[in-house]
């Protein structure tokens, strides 16, 4: 899997999503500019002594990273708008997008992706949930439909209700 972040603004959140990243055989695309610079401590504290071992590609712009990924299968994740997130079929190798902290992704690629745009629903009137928590979600969620490849943990049975007495 690959998750894109456009524009990332907040380190510790790239970090954090850099970690996730490598922890779930995931590679991870950033689209310049960033608010922050890639040396930066917040950035290594988030990704703690990992940062080395992420499998990070960076790219000067959305047009940069399409030409050198021009058969990308694409997911743009965007609050309020699109389909449940858990409505696609994720394959191996799909791109999930994420915009910036504070603007998202911006309006001409939610109109040129308008049938790849997958959310997370919310109740309330907030805006949106922290970028790095919306990005293991959906990560996850793509990863538990293709079996969690080559993860590793002790796998729990399945927990079933008990039967109900009448």
């Amino acid at each position: 899997m690959n998750i894109v972040l456009h524009q990332p603004e907040i380190p510790h959140n790239t970090g954090a999503i850099g970690r996730t990243c490598l922890m779930t055989g995931a590679r991870l695309h950033l689209i310049r500019p960033f608010g922050f610079y890639l040396d930066e401590k917040a950035l290594r504290r988030a990704g703690m002594d990992y940062w080395p071992k992420i499998d990070v590609t960076e790219y000067d712009c959305f047009q940069d990273f399409i030409e050198k990924n021009p058969s990308a299968n694409i997911y743009l994740a965007e609050s309020g708008i699109g389909i449940t997130y858990t409505d696609v079929e994720y394959k191996p190798g799909d791109f999930i997008i994420f915009g910036s902290e504070t603007k998202g992704l911006p309006q001409s690629l939610l109109e040129q992706y308008k049938h790849r745009i997958i959310n997370i629903p919310m109740i309330g009137e907030e805006r949106s949930l922290n970028l790095s928590v919306t990005a293991g979600i959906v990560l996850y969620e793509a990863l538990r439909q293709q079996g969690f490849p080559g993860l590793t943990g002790e796998l729990l049975p399945k927990k079933t209700n008990p039967p109900v007495e009448e």
